[in-house]
């Protein structure tokens, strides 16, 4: 006589089906963690800009950053002014049309900006613009 054990039945049953929900939640959690972190990657050095009315600004536009320390970046890597001169001349010899936001430190002498504002006038860029924070 075997002993049999009353009410489980062994049955195996081959699951032939992915289970989405862990993906479909680890995909949002991505999704979220780079909407977040986006704008924190496009700013690049802390400064504090001044107020002012404010335009639409070009989406592809290499960017000038002075900061409080007096300090300048290009595309949020130092650079000196000579090298700055020399790169945006022949950003500007390459492509005419090119545009260059400038953005400086509201704490910083104006002369550091006029220096970068003549920098892009000798090397013949015609679109700039200075970046401010909106009223």
């Amino acid at each position: 006589m075997t002993l049999r054990r009353l009410g489980r039945k062994k049955t195996s049953k081959v699951i032939n089906d992915i289970n989405m929900t862990p993906l479909i939640d680890l995909t949002f959690l991505l999704l979220i963690t780079f909407i977040i972190t986006m704008p924190a990657m496009e700013q690049g050095i802390s400064i504090r800009l001044p107020q002012g009315k404010a335009d639409v600004l070009p989406k592809k536009a290499n960017v000038v950053t002075v900061d409080a320390a007096g300090k300048v970046y290009l595309n949020n890597r130092p650079i000196s002014l000579e090298d700055l001169e020399r790169t945006l001349g022949n950003l500007s010899a390459e492509d005419p049309a090119v545009s260059v936001l400038v953005r400086g430190d509201e704490r910083i002498e104006y002369g550091k900006v006029v220096q970068v504002m003549k920098i892009l006038y000798k090397v013949k860029i015609t679109r700039m613009a200075l970046v401010t924070l909106s009223d």
